[in-house]
């Protein structure tokens, strides 16, 4: 008789249902996995027969055969190791051959018998939700599979002999309670900042519609201390938006004891980071730092020392919102809605643009041009915003510090983000920001009046927008109309968004 067990396989973060066949027959005494199993996969025999033995069970001395299908589905993990083990016993008879039914089984087996953690157990939990099953995984897992609903049935052992107990009726395992993660520390506040009132604007702006940012100036002028302090000016998740970070991260491995939290993701990885590492992929797929920054900030430092190549692929999850990593055998897709926010020296020492200063490599335009250069004009063309961050002089520190603070920006940047959701719902649409917006909506929410229009027309000759760049000098205006509270778009709005797109000479250097 084949003993059967429902478990999952992950593409990207959705869960793809596996069958665990499992055949005891007489025979040579061998272990066999069959169905494309990774190398983890493959020493689950190892984890499986130590943990059954450490369990007062013991494999039978016949041929054991674990089929995993479908078999053309590559299986990656160490989560089949669960799955594996109670097929056996219920082969064996161990536990009830039907006891296994209309459940999930996904868990790492320990040598002595415990369960341990695992990835990927919330969009597990997921798919057996629509499914209409329950959930079997770690005691350390429970708090997360907790989270795809009352209905689901979920069962949180310590160990095999826990379950073991419970399917007998000997012991009964309580249902885990969702886990929400305790959030202690305190957000940096913008009130820390002295001084730069115009970069301050810009970062609230960016906030209020999604918008991509970049901040050039020297060292120490506080463009890192800006973007650090997004997160505390920045909404908490709406519960939709809590889903897909939380799965991404649980796929991830990140999700600390299964608790979720509403803070947006900020993601700041070092100007060292690989292709795989920032987009997503590796010998075994995972989510990349634009994934996982996925509706949070993503903020990059150093912006020209990351490798140019890195930084192209970028341009694409900008576009679309998604990560998608292509392999000769399988094709994955990763949510990667994330606001961009990034920093750069004018130039190698940063001092370029100080009055005096002469630079000994080169005249000082010529070496702003040359570092400014390892930056594509297409990745410039899709940030939204670029300004100059000016150092911050002791007069500016000297002073005492301003009565805003990230409470004051926050409420406003809400109330605009409230603003665009409820347009775009009315609209039938599925975003929620301005950023978003895709150009063939644009005419109808940012519709200009004949003076809007001239002054649009002319600026986009003088400052040779892109049509790309044309379409983000509308949502900035948008936003800061939202930001207003007005319907329409004013001449003052686009004025005001047609500063923040840089000058025509450094778009071309940066080319």
């Amino acid at each position: 008789m084949v003993q059967r067990v429902a478990t999952v396989a992950f593409q990207g973060i959705e869960a793809k249902p596996v069958d665990v066949q499992v055949h005891v027959l007489a025979g040579n005494v061998v272990f066999n996995i069959v169905g494309l199993p990774d190398k983890a996969v493959n020493e689950a025999k190892e984890r499986v027969r130590s943990a059954l033995v450490a369990s007062g069970l013991a494999l039978p001395g016949r041929r054991i055969t674990v089929n995993l299908a479908p078999a053309d589905l590559p299986k990656e993990g160490s989560h089949f190791d669960l799955p594996i083990a109670l097929g056996l016993m219920a082969a064996i008879g161990a536990i009830p051959h039907d006891a296994l039914d209309g459940f999930v089984v996904l868990g790492e087996l320990a040598l002595d018998g415990r369960l341990t953690p695992v990835a990927g157990v919330l969009p597990a939990a997921m798919a057996a939700n629509a499914q209409g099953l329950g959930i079997i995984c770690p005691a350390a897992c429970g708090p997360e599979a907790a989270w795809a609903g009352e209905a689901v049935e979920v069962l949180a052992p310590d160990n095999l002999v826990q379950l073991a107990n419970h399917f007998k009726g000997t012991q009964v395992l309580s249902r885990p309670k969702p886990g929400i993660r305790a959030v202690d520390a305190p957000l940096a506040d913008f009130r820390d900042i002295k001084g730069q009132e115009s970069a301050k604007r810009a970062v609230e702006i960016a906030a209020a519609g999604g918008h991509a940012l970049l901040m050039s100036g020297p060292p120490g002028s506080g463009k890192s201390m800006l973007a650090s302090r997004m997160p505390s000016i920045l909404p908490p998740l709406a519960p939709a938006e809590l889903l897909e970070v939380s799965m991404i991260h649980s796929v991830a491995g990140e999700l600390e004891g299964g608790a979720l939290t509403t803070r947006r993701p900020f993601r700041a990885p070092h100007h060292s980071a690989t292709m795989p590492a920032l987009i997503g992929g590796g010998q075994r797929i995972k989510p990349g730092e634009v994934s996982l920054a996925h509706h949070g900030v993503l903020f990059l430092d150093e912006l020209p020392e990351f490798q140019p190549h890195v930084l192209d692929g970028l341009r694409q999850p900008i576009e679309t919102g998604e990560a998608m990593i292509a392999r000769a055998n399988q094709r994955v897709c990763f949510p990667a809605r994330f606001q961009l926010v990034a920093a750069m020296n004018p130039c190698r020492c940063g001092l370029a643009t100080d009055p005096g200063h002469s630079c000994k490599r080169a005249a000082n335009d010529r070496c702003m041009a040359d570092y400014q250069a390892k930056i594509s004009g297409p990745l410039i063309d899709r940030m939204d915003l670029v300004i100059e961050v000016p150092a911050v002089s002791a007069a500016d520190l000297i002073l005492p510090a301003p009565g805003e603070g990230s409470r004051e920006i926050g409420a406003r940047v809400a109330g605009a983000r409230l603003i665009q959701a409820e347009r775009y719902a009315a609209l039938g649409l599925a975003i929620r920001l301005n950023a978003h917006c895709p150009p063939s909506v644009l005419d109808e929410v940012a519709a200009l009046d004949a003076a809007g229009q001239a002054l649009l027309r002319d600026a986009a000759d003088a400052m040779r927008l892109t049509a790309r760049g044309y379409h983000r000098v509308l949502k900035v205006a948008r936003t800061l109309a939202d930001l207003d509270g007005e319907a329409r778009l004013g001449r003052i709005h686009l004025a005001e968004a047609l500063t923040y797109r840089g000058s025509p000479s450094k778009l071309r250097s940066a080319a």
